[in-house]
């Protein structure tokens, strides 16, 4: 009944009557005021006239398949979508969901995940209400040495998504991380299931901080939030759906171009290390180069000191800036 009602102040450009609100739902006033009382102790902002009736003012940032939805322009990412309060982890669910009869662009979406992993299996924390965890399931159309990719271009939809939604201009650190003001805002794991050279399906996991106010002393000077940035978070539904929204455009671009040329300039442009020297890090050894900017394979393109050009391939390489993580 809660959420029929809160169907109806949402979809209402003024304020709707109680009696309204009865004769559409087919219940009494007691349950009508009832709900909007459940509805103000959840944190929903009401505002209440007697002879206008009831007007939705604010919301609290809760995350609902159903705000999720409304925001959701794609043709096909989100479309089935599975939301959880809290699970084990949304690439878990995704693989589950991969091995057996889940859909292309499905998306699994979490509230608190107590066994998230970034890349190298490092722990990858989102608790309850603060973050955003989030994965898609595709089966693409692409050569399996193309799948990297979609990590290159999860991070560009996630950078658009933070400037529409919270109004941050963040940086992309190659190849995994959405950086703002030189700190980790957003981490990305791709995996994938093939059966021989063929693509079984690909999971694309998104872990972005969003009202943390603090964080343990080995990351306090390496990660960040919306909130800490902006100073207000933002609404992680519509940050959801945005960044589904920018993922299909871009994804749908790389399908048929099967490369990312047709988005250099723009990651480019917001590439924090671009022009920079940084060390290129693989096991024990770490070499000094200056990175160059994004090549069409979705690799790194960098100059060696002698002024050599080569492409760095991602996988167990890590990039990091000379003086410190950026």
């Amino acid at each position: 009944m809660k959420e029929k009602i809160l169907a109806l102040l949402r979809t209402s450009s003024d304020y709707i009557s109680g009696q309204a609100i009865c004769e559409k739902l087919g219940v009494s006033r007691t349950a009508v005021w009832k709900n909007i009382n459940a509805l103000k102790a959840e944190g929903y902002i009401i505002d209440a006239v007697n002879n206008k009736g009831y007007r939705l003012v604010g919301e609290p940032d809760i995350v609902t398949k159903e705000k999720i939805e409304a925001a959701l322009t794609t043709s096909v990412i989100g479309r089935e979508l599975y939301y959880y309060d809290e699970t084990d982890s949304t690439n878990i669910r995704a693989k589950l969901a991969g091995e057996t009869d889940g859909t292309h662009g499905a998306l699994f979406v979490a509230n608190e995940q107590n066994a998230g992993r970034g890349r190298r299996g490092r722990a990858w924390s989102t608790p309850k209400g603060t973050s955003i965890a989030m994965t898609f399931l595709l089966r693409p159309d692409v050569p399996i040495e193309n799948v990297s990719r979609l990590t290159i271009l999860s991070a560009l939809a996630t950078a658009r998504a933070l400037a529409d939604t919270a109004g941050l201009q963040a940086q992309i650190k190659w190849p995994n991380d959405v950086v703002v003001g030189g700190k980790k805002i957003c981490g990305i794991l791709t995996e994938m299931s093939s059966e021989g050279m063929d693509i079984k399906y690909a999971v694309v996991g998104i872990g972005i901080n969003v009202s943390m106010m603090e964080f343990p002393e080995e990351l306090a000077d390496k990660a960040t939030s919306i909130k800490l940035e902006n100073g207000t978070g933002c609404d992680r539904s519509k940050l959801v759906a945005s960044v589904a929204n920018h993922f299909e455009e871009l994804y749908d671009a790389f399908v048929k171009c099967q490369d990312l040329q047709f988005m250099l300039d723009e990651y480019n442009s917001i590439l924090v290390n671009k022009d920079e020297q940084v060390y290129v890090i693989e096991g024990y050894n770490r070499t000094e180069y200056t990175a160059l900017g994004l090549a069409p394979n979705g690799g790194l393109r960098v100059k060696d000191k002698d002024g050599q050009e080569s492409i760095i391939i991602s996988g167990e390489v890590s990039v990091r800036g000379i003086y410190g993580y950026v």
